[in-house]
């Protein structure tokens, strides 16, 4: 390992380090423009100038390799002589817009400037202009604030796998651009913002509208997809301003798919803030108290056999627990959190858990994708897959419709048929499975949301048993969903009960009048038509899908606006915190059905959060340790019988509009109308 002297001190490093790694390990704070550590070494802003003896000028620590006997200096006249300069050449073409430029106080150029800049300028010429670039709805552009650091580049091109930007002409008439006006296509492209050192690239909803220091900061989870990202949320009084990602180097690293990061607008649109009641045929809004009593009214006139439960995708865990609770006492086996209709169990748990973790997809050699689109379903998920493709020797096979995914895929086969035949052991792709060190199979709902489910179920355990998916250390069978409930609702025993009805079982049940009164806690996914003949008593957040057809509604609290628990598609438990507090009446959730059960006079006795945490400890154990996994046991699971020949296709047709909170953004609405123009165009068809 080489040793180098820097500043007077001896530091060892691993080999292949670069300078610039060596002085950070050294404690000292080399400037940076250009370098990101997850990015490739560019080595063109110049900024991290060191001086190293026996080499005639300063050097780019970033981009020179440290090796053994080297004495670098970091804080010598010439470095800071040469970090001045580099930023008085900066700052020959940058507009001083600074006061109202949304990089005001976050911006490096800003920061590094007050620190080793010059206080005066010896350039009197006029600044260059630059054409600013149409990147979409989600991207502003400013580029004549832009330095050139070439971060936003090697985003789309290296991590996000869309090579829509680059840089064209040379010198001081260098400009990056998309080279067409076009939107930009990636799931992701919101990154190049937070990996933006100055002003250039701006969040388009966002800007203009807040300043740094006027925002409360919140340290949140995101559940607009099962991934659990960790997430910042910025608000101001009682609105959220933006959303930004959080490290979480197990999770979703520093990133965040685009979604989770723009659809914020759709949290103060088509809210429900009032308690309803259905009267004459037309939804009325009345006090709590009279909600609650004509709601308890309707419970003690139905029978416990003729009330169900349903569980929504974005729903707590504190939630579910009173779901759970209420349910027992109210003596109905009816209760489901599958709102697609999956036939997971709740043993053993390693059918309906992403095993080999996300960041686990690293150790990987080959993967199978079963009926899945992990760009739309998952895409930090999808991100981790090409992470892994990009250092080599990583296969990928698909059963499933095609789909650009970023990175090349063996197409095995569209349906049932194909995964019949690898897990028999009859296709070539089979031997690749068993033949490597850690094989791993992505198991998407597209393939078991259907009615033939049990079945491909079965087959996908046939599989993991035949190539030997389990391993010493290693499990690498893996289910990817695509709702943020889904795993904490089968943790917490959300499934019918001994004598209970499924989702179909709950649907059928209403259309012949054998289920009276359902309880929809979050449902925005399931056909509302086959809920009208029942007595609806809808709790949630938005005037979506279900409400319109709701008999009462009991309006709850967002994902923003209370301290609540999620678990993500690894199992991992993690803590949402309040930001803002729920519009007009709205309450939280568990709080509405603690309340709903002592007006029912079969009172749930759990009056604290800390109360309800307990329970859902006792009720799942593995829930009681934020951010930590707990392995799953393997079993069996899935059943033997005979399957649809469809294709398998992924339950996600359109990624900006998914949820009721997507659904109401405008934001998302225009990236929804330009991905449908687009994909008119892509297919040569009009209007």
């Amino acid at each position: 390992m080489p040793k180098l002297t820097i500043d007077g001190e001896i530091v060892e490093v691993p080999p292949g380090s670069t300078v610039l790694q060596a002085c950070e390990a050294a404690g000292r704070e080399i400037p940076v423009f250009c370098f990101h550590p997850r990015l490739n070494i560019a080595g063109n802003c110049r900024m991290c100038l060191v001086e190293v003896e026996k080499m005639p000028k300063p050097q780019a620590s970033c981009a020179l390799p440290a090796a053994d006997g080297m004495v670098v200096h970091t804080d010598s006249p010439t470095v800071h002589r040469a970090r001045k300069g580099v930023l008085e050449l900066l700052l020959i073409n940058h507009p001083l817009d600074c006061p109202i430029c949304d990089q005001g106080g976050e911006c490096d150029l800003q920061d590094l400037t007050l620190f080793y800049g010059p206080d005066k300028s010896r350039f009197k010429e006029n600044k260059r202009p630059v054409a600013d670039k149409y990147l979409g709805p989600l991207i502003s552009t400013h580029m004549t604030r832009c330095i050139h650091c070439t971060r936003c580049i090697r985003f789309l091109n290296e991590i996000a796998g869309v090579e829509e930007l680059g840089a064209v002409h040379r010198g001081e008439h260098m400009e990056i651009t998309s080279w067409v006006e076009a939107a930009l296509t990636s799931e992701l492209q919101g990154n190049i913002i937070d990996l933006c050192p100055v002003g250039a690239l701006n969040s388009k909803p966002y800007e203009y509208r807040a300043r740094t220091w006027e925002l409360k900061k919140t340290e949140s989870v995101d559940v607009l997809d099962a991934v659990g990202s960790s997430i910042r949320i910025d608000s101001r009084g009682n609105e959220v301003m933006r959303i930004l990602p959080r490290l979480h180097e197990e999770v979703n690293e520093e990133w965040l798919a685009d979604k989770s990061r723009f659809a914020y607008d759709g949290l103060k649109k088509r809210r429900l803030d009032v308690p309803m009641l259905r009267k004459a045929g037309r939804l009325e809004p009345v006090d709590w108290k009279t909600v609650l009593a004509a709601v308890a009214d309707r419970v003690r006139a139905t029978d416990p056999s003729r009330i169900a439960f349903l569980v929504g995708d974005q729903v707590d865990c504190e939630t579910m627990v009173l779901v759970k609770e209420l349910a027992e006492r109210l003596g109905t086996p009816h209760v489901e959190c599958r709102q697609d209709g999956s036939p997971l169990g709740i043993r053993p748990r390693a059918q309906y858990l992403f095993n080999t973790t996300i960041a686990g997809i690293e150790q990987a050699d080959v993967c199978l994708l079963v009926g899945t689109n992990p760009r739309w379903e998952a895409p930090l998920v999808n991100a981790r897959i090409r992470k892994r493709w990009r250092r080599g020797g990583f296969t990928v096979g698909r059963i499933g419709v095609p789909f650009d995914l970023t990175y090349p895929v063996h197409d095995l086969g569209a349906g049932p048929a194909t995964l019949e035949e690898v897990a028999h052991g009859w296709h070539s792709f089979a031997e690749k499975l068993a033949a490597a060190e850690r094989p791993m199979l992505i198991l998407g709902m597209g393939a078991i949301a259907r009615p033939d489910g049990a079945a491909v179920l079965g087959l996908a355990h046939r599989l993991a048993e035949s190539v030997r998916l389990l391993r010493p250390g290693w499990n690498g069978f893996n289910l990817l969903h695509t709702a943020a409930a889904r795993v904490g609702g089968l943790e917490l025993g959300l499934v019918p009960g001994p004598g209970g009805r499924d989702l179909a079982g709950i649907l059928a049940g209403i259309e012949r009048g054998e289920i009276e009164l359902v309880f929809s806690i979050g449902v925005e996914e399931v056909d509302p038509k086959r809920l009208e003949k029942a007595f609806v008593v809808h709790l949630g957040t938005h005037g979506d899908r279900t409400a319109p057809i709701a008999s009462a509604i009991l309006p709850g609290a967002a994902y923003t606006e209370k301290n609540a628990t999620w678990v993500n598609l690894e199992g991992r438990p993690q803590r949402g915190r309040l930001a803002v507090f729920p519009p007009g009446e709205a309450k939280e959730d568990w709080r509405i059905l603690r309340a709903l059960s002592e007006a029912v006079g079969r009172t749930v006795p759990l009056d604290t959060p800390a109360q309800v945490r307990a329970r859902m400890a006792e009720l799942a154990p593995q829930l009681g340790e934020l951010d930590r996994i707990r392995p799953a046991e393997w079993g069996s699971f899935g059943r033997a019988g005979p399957v649809d020949p469809a294709p398998f296709r992924s339950p996600i047709e359109d990624y900006w509009r998914t949820c009721p909170i997507s659904r109401a953004s405008a934001v998302m609405a225009e990236c929804s109308a330009l991905a449908a123009a687009r994909a008119r165009e892509a297919t040569g068809t009009h209007g």
